[in-house]
């Protein structure tokens, strides 16, 4: 007999928050026929951040060939080819939504020879080309631990590199099986020693890790060049999902974002809402925060 849901908490009751600025995010996505990681992956924060006319671009469709049970992304192993169209797209998108800094991130397409690196060029060399001046975040797969591929993204320059390893060693089998921790590892650490980027990654928690298990993935990242960590509640998107083990407290998250900071990490997010890209900007910026 599978055992019941856990009763969400009241600190994870979300305020709807909409208007004009969310239907003009709305709007100006679906003129473009772009995909954004809030709406495919059913991020708690859409809301608010299309209100604050701020989105995540998903890159290469909407469709991911790896099976992680914690995400809501289709999954589909021979998914569409990549849209020609979508480079000059987003950065249309990031010029009409007057952004100065954009996160650009996309599903895992293990289909494709470079894993959609050089789509991943493109994109950000069309957004810079229209945007000048607009500071770009990559939140990227791991491209199959191609390192010609990481390269070729790498070369680019981008100014926050994000990769995140999600969850702790000890869950990977069941979390995320066609990945691996420690070839995720390698990938902040190439980017902080082989290209000198700025490097960032991210934890979910209540997925039945121990306290411990999260304190050696912090010094893990910290050790391998990671600058900047985001530590979030893990939610079931739907029956199909892993379940949610716990709820973990805000005191908690409090403590892991101290924790980070001692560490040495430059800033910190930690907090039950917190998403890879929730609040990028000011996180890039300099600011270390609890939510």
């Amino acid at each position: 007999m599978e055992p019941r849901p856990l009763k969400k908490p009241e600190w994870l009751k979300i305020r709807m928050a909409s208007g004009a600025s969310f239907a003009a995010t709305r709007q100006l996505l679906n003129r473009h026929s772009l995909h954004t990681v809030c709406r495919s992956a059913l991020c708690p924060n859409l809301q608010e951040c299309w209100s604050r006319g701020t989105a995540t671009f998903l890159l290469l469709g909407n469709s991911c060939t790896r099976s992680c049970r914690f995400c809501a992304v289709d999954k589909n192993s021979r998914p569409h080819v990549p849209d020609p169209d979508e480079p000059e797209n987003i950065a249309a998108a990031v010029q009409s939504m007057l952004l100065k800094h954009t996160v650009l991130t996309s599903v895992t397409r293990d289909d494709l020879v470079d894993g959609g690196s050089g789509h991943w060029v493109e994109t950000i060399r069309a957004t810079r080309a229209l945007v000048p001046g607009v500071t770009i975040e990559c939140l990227i797969p791991d491209f199959n631990n191609e390192e010609a591929s990481l390269d070729l993204v790498m070369r680019e320059m981008p100014d926050v590199l994000n990769h995140n390893i999600e969850t702790v060693p000890s869950l990977y089998g069941k979390v995320r099986p066609e990945a691996n921790y420690r070839n995720s590892l390698r990938i902040i650490e190439r980017a902080k020693k082989t290209h000198g980027l700025v490097t960032k990654s991210g934890i979910m928690v209540g997925m039945g890790e121990t306290p411990e298990e999260i304190a050696s993935a912090i010094d893990d990242l910290h050790r391998h060049g990671c600058d900047m960590i985001t530590i979030g509640q893990y939610l079931q998107p739907s029956a199909d999902h892993l379940p949610v083990v716990r709820y973990v407290t805000p005191e908690e998250f409090t403590a892991y974002r101290v924790l980070a900071e001692t560490a040495g990490f430059r800033n910190v997010q930690s907090g039950p809402f917190v998403r890879s890209s929730y609040h990028a900007e000011a996180l890039s910026t300099g600011h270390s925060s609890f939510q």
